[in-house]
């Protein structure tokens, strides 16, 4: 079982969103799974729930009000998960906050890689397997 059940964050633009974590999370399996249109929302934008398995555990709020960034960590079983979401996140128009390697001021297991999405929020890939 996940640590994390879902996690919701306010974007600027859910299409440009949608692209990138689509593109960036794609090593961690997930996909777009629901699709909430913007007359279904109290807000008047789109929602997209993505995620693995079946389940959505990340939902991009388009509309909502955007502030101060949001850090979302995801875990990985593999190191090479990481390096893998930190390509295709770079890809897909991410901005790097942290090539992926070892952490030594959190444990000298922590590998991690960072990225900055669209709307600035930091994104981060862990796996803390040794």
């Amino acid at each position: 079982m996940s640590v994390i059940d879902h996690v919701e964050i306010a974007v600027k633009n859910a299409q440009a969103s949608l692209k990138f974590y689509e593109a960036a999370l794609a090593p961690l399996g997930f996909s777009l799974l629901i699709s909430v249109p913007p007359e279904r929302t109290l807000t008047g934008g789109a929602r997209y729930g993505l995620g693995p398995e079946g389940y959505p555990r990340l939902w991009l709020h388009e509309k909502d009000l955007t502030g101060a960034s949001t850090h979302l960590a995801f875990a990985a079983s593999e190191r090479a998960t990481v390096d893998e979401f930190w390509r295709t996140a770079v890809q897909a128009g991410g901005r790097d906050n942290g090539e992926p390697g070892i952490r030594n001021h959190y444990h000298s297991h922590y590998y991690a890689a960072f990225i900055l999405d669209p709307d600035g929020n930091n994104i981060e890939v862990v796996c803390q397997n040794a």
